[in-house]
């Protein structure tokens, strides 16, 4: 049985062996668990945070995170990091994960969900079946230090 619940700070340790296996297998990165374990706090972390867990019979097998972000006239979530176990990915599972996200942080006074995505047909079909759209007024901007 799927359950959600908000994310603790004890199961970052619960979730960094798959958000590892995944990005260092199909993007060949190389995340150790020091760099997940911080990149994950920093994100759960953050005010105005909004962490949930997917479990299946109390075991981990996603999570997505982001923050509540103000602006003058809205308040939007800003997704962060959305991951399901790699043994459970092809069921439909991270719809499921977004759907229910998007429920809980529209009662949490968000009017929209934003995020950056990788640019490729994997990342487009994803978000795009759950109705999200590129950003035509925005362009992200990067300088190498």
């Amino acid at each position: 049985m799927i359950t959600y619940r908000v994310m603790e700070e004890g199961d970052i340790d619960r979730v960094v062996p798959f958000y590892m296996e995944y990005y260092n297998t199909h993007d060949g990165d190389g995340w150790t668990h020091e760099t997940t374990y911080r990149r994950i706090h920093q994100v759960w972390s953050r005010e105005d945070s909004y962490c949930l867990l997917m479990e299946e019979d109390g075991a981990p097998i996603g999570f997505a995170m982001g923050y509540l972000e103000q602006f003058h006239d809205i308040s939007a979530y800003d997704l962060a990091e959305i991951v399901v176990d790699g043994r459970y990915q092809g069921r439909g599972l991270g719809t499921r994960l977004m759907a229910e996200l998007e429920r809980r942080v529209k009662e949490l006074g968000a009017s929209m969900v934003q995020l950056l995505a990788v640019n490729d047909e994997m990342h487009r079909h994803f978000y795009g079946k759950l109705g999200y759209k590129d950003a035509v007024n925005l362009v992200i901007k990067g300088k190498w230090l």
